[in-house]
C-alpha cells in the first residue's frame, strides 16, 4: 500500500466502497472533515487511480432466477496468439462475470451468471468448450449465497 495515503484518505476510500454515490459533503462528515477538502481529496485518488472507476451494483435477484457457476479450464498450451484470442472472446460473454488464471491442476476459473442449470449444460458446449485452447471444464454450482462484496479492507490507522 502506498505510503501517500494518509487515516483521511483512508477512511474516505471506505465510505466510496460502502456507497459511491454518496455526496462529498455526506462523506465529509463521516470521515471528520469539511467539504471543499474532502472533495479534493475524492479527487487526487481518483485521478492518482486509487479509485478504478463508480458503478452501480444492481440485485440479480430482481431479475429473475440466476446462480452462479464457477467454472475451471484446462488449457492446452496456447500460443501468445491464442492466448489473445481466448481473452478476448472472454471479453464478449456478457455471463462470465469474473474470469483469473489459476495455479494447480485446472488453468482459468470463470464466474458465470447462469439462469438454471440446464443453460449453463448448453452454454457450456456451445461457449466453453469452443473458446481456443479449452481442453476441459469442470463446474461447481452454487447453492446459495453467503457473502458478495467488493469492499478491499483498508488499514484503520
Amino acid at each position: 500500500m502506498s505510503n501517500d495515503l494518509d487515516r483521511l484518505d483512508l477512511k474516505i476510500l471506505d465510505r466510496l466502497q460502502i456507497d459511491a454515490g454518496e455526496s462529498s459533503s455526506a462523506i465529509a462528515e463521516h470521515v471528520g472533515l469539511s467539504q471543499s477538502p474532502c472533495w479534493r481529496r475524492i479527487q487526487r485518488l481518483k485521478e492518482e487511480g486509487y479509485v478504478k472507476r463508480q458503478v452501480a451494483i444492481l440485485d440479480r435477484e430482481k431479475f429473475g432466477e440466476s446462480m452462479y457457476i464457477f467454472a475451471q479450464l484446462k488449457m492446452s498450451r496456447l500460443s501468445d496468439d491464442q492466448r489473445e484470442r481466448f481473452v478476448s472472446a472472454l471479453q464478449d460473454i456478457d455471463e462470465v462475470t469474473e474470469a483469473y488464471t489459476l495455479f494447480g491442476e485446472m488453468d482459468v476459473i470463470l464466474k458465470v451468471l447462469a439462469p438454471n442449470i440446464a443453460w449453463y449444460q448448453n452454454f457450456t458446449f456451445r461457449r466453453l468448450l469452443r473458446l481456443p485452447g479449452v481442453e476441459d471444464v469442470r463446474s461447481t454450482a452454487t447453492l446459495s449465497e453467503l457473502k458478495c462484496t467488493h469492499r478491499i479492507p483498508l488499514p484503520s490507522n
